[in-house]
């Protein structure tokens, strides 16, 4: 006959079971949300490959070209009047590497599109800290890319998908925890879960009756942001 610190101790142990077992459910829930939504995501940005790019583009050339107005007015001010305007933002292939053929420069744009669609911001818009990291390494990519060294295009690829070049900032939320904290481990696989729900793409793929339509409204929004970039950018052509 069990005594009664048996029974609790059996029964804790039931408990635990049963919270471990609604912890892989949790995470199974969530795990089919995320790759449902990246798989979609991934089909949008496969239809939007150009807009996504030239908005990138025209965007680190608007920044740039607000920082060459910055520096230009802080000249000003050091040299007075007699200051001449400089040569505006050019683009000098280097000799290194420079392309030769019509194959490197296939090769050049095949890698170019690669890696950017694999690290440009959009993609990271629920999270600000990687939005930044991302936008410094899209900035590299399209300078490397300008420069037509295919050399140094081929290791940044390589950089870009070993996965380091946007390194985790914040731990996974499946790490175990010790059983003592298993129902607090529940309440966050629930918060993420929510979070992963109320993502627009997400929403977009459950409600639309057509989810292949959303792809229209994100063309029309891209070339929205394209024709007004390339306003404020027209003087850099």
């Amino acid at each position: 006959m069990k005594d009664g610190n048996q029974i609790s101790l059996t029964n804790n142990n039931e408990e635990q079971l049963l919270l471990k077992a609604k912890i892989k459910l949790l995470q199974h829930e969530l795990e089919e949300i995320e790759q449902k939504t990246k798989d979609f995501e991934n089909t949008l940005r496969y239809h939007l490959t150009n807009e996504i790019i030239e908005v990138q583009e025209l965007t680190v050339l608007y920044k740039k070209l607000k920082l060459a107005k910055k520096e230009k007015r802080l000249s000003q001010k050091q040299k007075g009047k007699n200051y001449k305007e400089t040569v505006g933002l050019k683009v000098i292939p280097t000799k290194r590497g420079s392309l030769n053929s019509i194959d490197n420069q296939k090769k050049l744009k095949q890698l170019y599109r690669e890696a950017m669609l694999q690290v440009h911001p959009d993609k990271f818009l629920m999270n600000d800290l990687k939005v930044d990291l991302a936008t410094e390494v899209t900035t590299k990519l399209i300078e490397i890319y300008q420069t037509g060294n295919l050399e140094e295009l081929q290791l940044f690829h390589t950089h870009i998908f070993s996965g380091n070049a946007l390194m985790q900032s914040i731990d996974s939320i499946e790490n175990k925890v010790k059983d003592t904290f298993l129902q607090k481990e529940i309440e966050l696989l629930n918060k993420n879960i929510e979070l992963a729900k109320i993502r627009h793409t997400y929403k977009v793929l459950l409600e639309y009756p057509n989810p292949l339509s959303f792809i229209d409204e994100l063309k029309e929004f891209y070339n929205d942001r394209i024709v007004k970039l390339k306003k404020r950018t027209r003087k850099a052509v």
